[in-house]
């Protein structure tokens, strides 16, 4: 039996959306921009995957506009406002734990001249409205936070954050990267004051390469690109119009299920802690209200790499935290302040909708037999 766990790195892409994206490359594979039929129908599809995923948001279909993924998304978000507001101050607020693509685009805007204050998190990982709130200046002109850490589940109070930094100053534009939150939580930006929010596709079953970012109305954002006139100019080049269409479906279909799969999910993370109990050698590292399809842990003394290899020869499969530090020591877990050994020893294990209880039983007993095998560290 494969027991894939480590679905906040990729998600597979359901057999319903994975048909409709191939549906859309063979039969409706107009450019949304041409005039003829063709165009028209691609353009209904278009504005169809636009609305499915603005209810998600509970935004205005006019508000999405179409990435290549949460990269871009956040790319597009940072640089854009970031640039579009030099001229009103030079602060940029975020966390120490933010993905590694808002931490280095706060690190090219530092080159460009922008001052960007990195705020940690408290011992359990958590961003808390006051901490963020407090290095808010009159300087200040874009905020950013994630909504669920990509690598402890740790979830930040974002209409708090947002709602403390407008008191702190109300020009603030506020970012959030809801990456890991989209379609498993409740994201309504309009309502908490959130400017700007990042999504992607690959987390929630649609295919790899299509995101979004939510842009509040009236809000400026100076393009990174240039080109033609395609998503309202933000983001030029032809629409990826299969990938697009599939992430409306997934999300829809996610969203759906948003209250069923919660319960699924807190149930399959109390299983897990439950049976990890049993040993002493086994430590949680996520907070205990973290998001519940998120769990960072450390097996003492044994060495990341060697329990994921140990456990991938019995086809389970998890990761040592976010797939975009490339085996890198976690800055995540760096900023709670964990000792080193418990660092290089963390494991993400990460659920979806279709995780079942006998991949979590599964997982358990190979891990609790490797950490009674496998050599200790010294």
């Amino acid at each position: 039996m494969e027991c894939y766990l480590d679905n906040s790195a990729t998600t597979a892409v359901t057999p319903e959306v994975a048909a409709l994206a191939a549906r859309i490359m063979t039969e409706q594979y107009g450019n949304p921009s041409s005039l003829h039929r063709r165009g028209f129908w691609a353009e209904r599809a278009l504005t169809e995957a636009r609305g499915q995923v603005a209810a998600v948001l509970r935004c205005r279909p006019e508000e999405i506009i179409f990435t290549s993924g949460g990269t871009e998304s956040n790319n597009l978000a940072l640089l854009g406002a970031a640039r579009a507001a030099r001229r009103r101050g030079n602060r940029i607020v975020t966390t120490a734990v933010e993905h590694h693509s808002v931490l280095a685009v706060c690190r090219q805007l530092e080159s460009e001249g922008f001052e960007v204050a990195y705020v940690s998190p408290d011992a359990g990982g958590v961003i808390t409205p006051e901490s963020f709130a407090a290095a808010c200046d009159e300087k200040t002109v874009l905020a950013s936070c994630m909504m669920v850490n990509s690598e402890t589940g740790a979830l930040h109070d974002i209409p708090a954050i947002a709602a403390a930094c407008r008191r702190k100053n109300p020009g603030i534009l506020f970012h959030a990267d809801c990456v890991q939150a989209f379609g498993r939580l409740e994201i309504a930006p309009a309502r908490w004051g959130v400017q700007l929010v990042s999504v992607s596709g690959h987390k929630i079953h649609a295919p790899k390469g299509v995101g979004a970012l939510y842009v509040a109305k009236g809000v400026r954002l100076l393009p990174p690109l240039y080109g033609s006139g395609q998503e309202r100019g933000l983001r030029p080049g032809t629409e990826n119009l299969p990938g697009i269409c599939a992430m409306g479906l997934a999300a829809e279909r996610m969203n759906a299920r948003r209250a069923e799969n919660a319960a699924h999910f807190t149930a399959l993370r109390q299983k897990l802690i439950t049976n990890l109990s049993q040993s002493p050698a086994v430590c949680i590292n996520s907070p205990e209200a973290a998001a519940p399809y998120i769990i960072n842990l450390s097996v003492e003394g044994i060495r990341s790499e060697i329990m994921i290899h140990y456990l991938e020869q019995f086809e389970i499969y998890v990761s040592s935290g976010s797939a975009c530090a490339k085996g890198e020591r976690s800055h995540v877990l760096t900023a709670m302040g964990l000792p080193e050994d418990r660092i290089d020893s963390a494991l993400r294990v990460s659920m979806t909708d279709t995780t079942a209880e006998e991949e979590i039983d599964e997982f358990c007993r190979r891990l609790l037999q490797g950490a009674a095998t496998l050599p200790k560290r010294r």
